[in-house]
């Protein structure tokens, strides 16, 4: 996506990498917007400004169901790549709504991660899914549920919240696929680090991007597993 800010991870850009150059504009266009919703809330120097900010792109993915995309490179991307799909803007507001459960309150509850885990994780990976064309795989937003949290985890400065993170993602990977088929691999990949995150704690994990990370998802990606 030549000209655009570069803002995904490099786990994020070796599970691209594998995906079929038909299929990776689409699938790297909605994990930029994760990102993006993402960087939006680390530079929020109030929720209410995070809010506000995420309300404006709620909005903004909704009307490309019924209205041409405003002078938004990722808005007019977004409705020349992912419309055409078979995604909708309404389909797309749920990661702005998981996004915005870490806002609700100063100390997250347990619903307050579920429904954070459900909104960005859950409808990340099944969204993913259908751009890769497989969306029926068993388990597949429980592992993306713990995928967010996991990732959640790692970003907290808050080790009660870290802590919390990991003892739920945990549950839902115990709900999530075992063995990957190889079309949806590439999510696997990013799986299988996060479930060997919440095995380990968010005190133990070991650096993004590190060798054996990267190692861990090339042998995902031969064996699905």
């Amino acid at each position: 996506m030549t000209g655009e800010p570069d803002i995904l991870d490099p786990e994020r850009k070796l599970a691209l990498s594998y995906v079929g150059g038909g299929r990776r504009p689409a699938l790297e266009l909605l994990w930029r917007l994760d990102a993006a919703l993402g960087q939006i809330l680390r530079g929020a120097t109030q929720p209410i400004t995070g809010q506000l900010r995420l309300a404006w792109w709620r909005e903004a993915l909704a009307a490309l169901d019924h209205a041409p995309a405003p002078a938004e490179p990722m808005l007019q991307a977004m409705q020349d790549r992912l419309l055409p799909e078979g995604l909708s803007g309404r389909d797309l507001t749920a990661l702005v709504d998981g996004w915005e459960q870490l806002l609700a309150n100063e100390t997250l509850s347990d619903g307050d991660l579920e429904a954070y885990a459900a909104g960005r994780g859950g409808s990340l990976f099944r969204l993913s899914a259908e751009l890769l064309g497989d969306s029926s795989l068993a388990g597949l937003e429980e592992a993306g549920c713990g995928w967010a949290l996991v990732d959640l985890a790692r970003h907290s400065s808050k080790d009660r919240e870290a802590a919390a993170a990991i003892d739920a993602a945990a549950g839902q990977f115990a709900e999530a696929p075992s063995s990957w088929p190889s079309r949806l691999r590439p999510l696997g990949m990013l799986a299988a680090l996060a479930r060997r995150d919440a095995v380990c704690g968010s005190r133990a994990m070991a650096a993004p991007a590190s060798p054996g990370r990267m190692l861990r998802m090339l042998v995902h990606r031969l064996t699905g597993r």
